[in-house]
């Protein structure tokens, strides 16, 4: 049968992960022969063991594709205004063209505070409001990394969203609310799920895409799949054995999702990459002003 639609495709974010890195090394070279290294700063304060684990994958992902990292480690005890200070001084250093605070931060700091305080040029996590309103508006601005993630993924497999119903399922301001921004902006009919919401499966039948981010197992079965649909699951949890494992019942819907992303190896590896990819385009954005 022509053009019939494939059936348990896997969408590798470590293989499209090592694609987009090759080109960032390149752009990045291209920057360097300029005389301008993208330069990104990560801030840790405390001991979170996750926390240290994302940090070490971020800098090493950095160092990979050529980009200079600094990575500032500071005591649980480090009070909110020292942070503040430090965010202050990577502002007005030229040398870093991105911010990132790990979060959670300890809880005696404002983490919004602390978002806040990071200039919307450098904020490549795009967690800022200046950068949520830019993505609200449809202006320039840096797109959170796990959804950026999950929009290339889509354009990997050259998903055409315009007229397709799109059903999120979480609002968190990290992943469900930017996710269907992006979403809308491709001309997609969005509908966003979350723990208030009555019949889920209902929705779910009726999603071409589903997007699946909020960290709880089996959050998404094969019965509330509809034969063809794509399914990107953002989740990070552990099951009863201890393995990674994400929100969607990846054996069931496998069986009937056209494409799907595994974790682990799906959307992860694709946030650190465009974390590098807002950084090497705030680099780029700074060599346009200095030609």
């Amino acid at each position: 049968m022509k053009n019939q639609a494939p059936i348990g495709q896997i969408i590798d974010g470590v293989a499209l992960s090592q694609a987009l890195r090759a080109d960032i090394a390149s752009r990045t070279q291209a920057l360097l022969a300029r005389g301008i290294k993208p330069g990104l700063a990560v801030i840790l304060v405390g001991e979170n063991p996750a926390s240290q684990v994302y940090v070490r994958n971020k800098v090493r992902a950095c160092q990979d594709c050529g980009l200079h990292s600094v990575l500032e480690k500071h005591d649980a005890r480090m009070t909110e205004a020292d942070l503040l200070a430090r965010i202050d001084a990577l502002n007005n250093d030229p040398s870093i063209h991105g911010i990132l605070v790990q979060l959670p931060v300890p809880a005696h700091i404002n983490a919004s505070k602390v978002i806040e305080a990071i200039a919307p040029a450098k904020d490549v996590d795009g967690f800022h409001i200046a950068s949520a309103g830019a993505l609200m508006t449809g202006m320039p601005g840096f797109w959170p990394c796990t959804p950026y993630g999950c929009m290339k993924m889509l354009e990997s497999i050259g998903f055409e969203l315009k007229g397709k119903h799109a059903v999120v399922i979480g609002r968190s301001n990290i992943v469900g609310k930017p996710m269907a921004l992006m979403l809308l902006q491709k001309n997609a009919t969005v509908t966003i799920c979350h723990s208030g919401t009555q019949n889920l499966k209902d929705l779910t039948l009726q999603a071409d895409l589903i997007v699946a981010a909020v960290g709880k197992r089996n959050v998404v079965t094969a019965d509330m799949v509809k034969p063809g649909a794509v399914v990107l699951d953002v989740g990070m949890n552990r099951n009863p054995e201890g393995k990674l494992c994400g929100d969607v019942d990846f054996a069931g819907v496998k069986e009937l999702a056209s494409y799907i992303t595994p974790v682990p190896g799906g959307v992860g590896p694709m946030t650190i990459t465009m974390l590098l990819v807002n950084t090497l385009e705030a680099a780029e954005r700074v060599a346009s002003q200095h030609p």
